[in-house]
């Protein structure tokens, strides 16, 4: 059965941060965080106005430029004033009694109950388009491991072939060595052989 949803906001980077999620750890995944950012300020909402905009898309992040008081949406646009030393008078008046005030709205059960399954089905979605990148990324880390196989065996090769052409090289100088060894004992040899037939026929 699908759980009913809350509203929680957040401050990262850039942006507030908010979502209809069935619990703070759903929340948590969704933003992407890292560390508990309920532990550094991110809570549970009930301004009426970002309830009723993160229950018309539960399971989106949606975003504003931090420390103003746009709507939320899923494109935001960063904020352009972030030089001024601190949030904006309409930020802060936002951030005051009104946005605690709890909504007085009518519970709507049913409203509930398809904002959760909607919650659900983005969450799928989410979860969905993260194992495609995951494949993707496999695939690529696996071309890009078949082609390092392939140029390390190409070197491998090569390598072996350097060696077998540096042992011939060496051969090649040692043969040329002993040639020229030889020719120089064959011409003292027939020097000498020479001059003991000069000397016999006198």
């Amino acid at each position: 059965m699908a759980r009913k949803l809350k509203t929680y906001q957040t401050s990262l980077g850039f942006f507030d941060l908010a979502i209809a999620a069935p619990s703070m750890k759903a929340a948590l995944e969704a933003w992407g965080a890292d560390s508990n950012l309920f532990h550094q300020g991110a809570k549970e909402s009930h301004d009426p106005d970002v309830i009723a905009t993160t229950m018309a898309k539960p399971g989106a992040v949606l975003r504003r430029p931090v420390g103003t008081d746009r709507p939320f949406s899923e494109h935001a646009e960063l904020p352009t004033d972030l030089g001024g030393g601190g949030p904006t008078k309409a930020a802060r008046k936002s951030k005051g009694p009104k946005a605690k005030k709890p909504s007085s709205r009518p519970v709507d059960k049913a409203a509930e109950r398809k904002a959760a399954l909607a919650f659900e089905k983005e969450q799928k979605r989410r979860q969905l388009e993260q194992a495609k990148e995951e494949t993707a990324r496999q695939k690529d880390r696996e071309r890009r491991q078949q082609a390092i196989d392939k140029a390390q065996a190409a070197l491998d090769k090569a390598e072996q072939e350097h060696a077998k052409r540096a042992v011939i090289e060496a051969e090649l100088e040692a043969f040329e060595k002993r040639s020229q060894a030889e020719k120089a004992r064959w011409h003292k040899e027939k020097e000498r052989l020479e001059a003991t037939l000069r000397r016999a026929r006198g």
